[in-house]
């Protein structure tokens, strides 16, 4: 989180293969590698309220992806 331009980045793959980025709105934007994957995301326009340490992020695993 970057609290002076009040940005959130996740990544979820290489940030080093990020190759693209995508505004899809609603101050939303997608980054993604040369292939077309989404390896992160940006939110803009987050404002944390005053006194407030930071911010709580729950992981959660997908089953992998049945293979036939």
């Amino acid at each position: 989180y970057d609290g002076t331009g009040r940005t959130l980045s996740v990544w979820i793959g290489d940030p080093e293969s990020e190759d693209v980025c995508e505004d899809v709105g609603d101050d939303m934007i997608l980054m993604k590698n040369a292939g077309g994957q989404i390896i992160g995301f940006e939110k803009l326009n987050v404002a944390l309220d005053p006194g407030v340490p930071g911010l709580t992020v729950e992981i959660i695993s997908s089953p992998e992806r049945a293979r036939g």
